[in-house]
């Protein structure tokens, strides 16, 4: 990855968060930390990674990727909006009353949303019907989906894992966020589901795990998912819930809940800060 490369991914990471927050103050509800956590994973999908046209997103031989996790639709929205699938100022309305944008993605309102998410556990078995369709079918393009690590604790998550092995499915990448928290706490405490790499590999998943927030961790492992043939290939990246804003880093509270209007203000203080830092870089 070039330098250049590399500061575009960052800078549009930045706005990525400034979005989430914004949109989460404005709806006065929301869920910004698995969302921030993300934030640079969105970003890497959609610059880079995902065969997608914001002009025709409903091209047939698109790249598919599902929320699995779909609380964190801010973080989605927000690549989305940057990326010109509808406008950026939309991202205000987000869960008003009337808006196209609420609170769980609906791949019926929403351009570029490939399926409607919200019921933890389902987005991965949604994504693997997907890659078996798209194998049938003999069309080449690539089913991605976003878990959570307090979210792998439903057991339809281990069935879809099973599924997708026993149908070959290495058009499918399963990328998991463990930031380590979910609403009630501590993933390890509410459900242990470590360790993951290991019971995705007795599962037949090709495994890599990298730093979520490192774009050339990122692309190693992207790169890996597309050379890998026969079996699924998952990408555990390891995060910081919140990341970006300082009261919400590592702090289950700020799961699913929106900033006031003083927080909000800390945030894009500290958010604006890093993107003159890396405009400045």
């Amino acid at each position: 990855m070039t330098q250049t490369e590399q500061k575009e991914l960052m800078l549009a990471a930045c706005k990525v968060r400034i979005g989430i927050i914004e949109g989460t103050h404005a709806a006065k509800a929301g869920h910004p930390g698995g969302s921030l956590s993300a934030a640079d994973l969105f970003t890497y999908l959609y610059w880079k990674e995902l065969r997608v046209d914001p002009k025709n997103p409903q091209w047939e031989d698109r790249d598919r990727f599902v929320l699995s996790k779909g609380h964190t639709a801010p973080g989605l929205y927000a690549a989305l909006a940057h990326q010109g699938f509808f406008p950026v100022e939309d991202l205000l309305t987000l869960r008003h009353i009337g808006s196209y944008l609420q609170g769980h993605p609906n791949m019926n309102s929403v351009p570029g949303v490939d399926m409607s998410t919200g019921s933890l556990g389902q987005g991965i078995s949604a994504a693997a019907g997907m890659a078996l369709a798209a194998k049938l079918q003999k069309k080449d393009c690539r089913v991605y989906t976003l878990l959570g690590d307090g979210e792998i604790q439903e057991g339809q998550v281990w069935e879809a894992f099973m599924f997708a092995h026993h149908y070959k499915l290495d058009n499918l990448c399963a990328v998991i966020d463990n930031n380590g928290l979910q609403i009630d706490g501590p993933v390890a405490q509410v459900m242990n589901p470590y360790p993951i790499p290991e019971k995705l590999r007795a599962f037949g998943w090709e495994v890599q795990e990298i730093d979520g927030h490192d774009f050339a961790q990122m692309e190693t492992a992207f790169a890996a998912a597309r050379e890998t043939k026969g079996r699924p290939f998952a990408i555990l990246m390891n995060t910081t819930k919140g990341k970006g804003v300082s009261y919400m880093e590592d702090n289950a509270d700020w799961h699913g809940k929106a900033p006031n209007d003083q927080e909000f203000e800390i945030a894009m203080t500290e958010l604006k800060a890093r993107l003159a830092e890396v405009e400045a870089m």
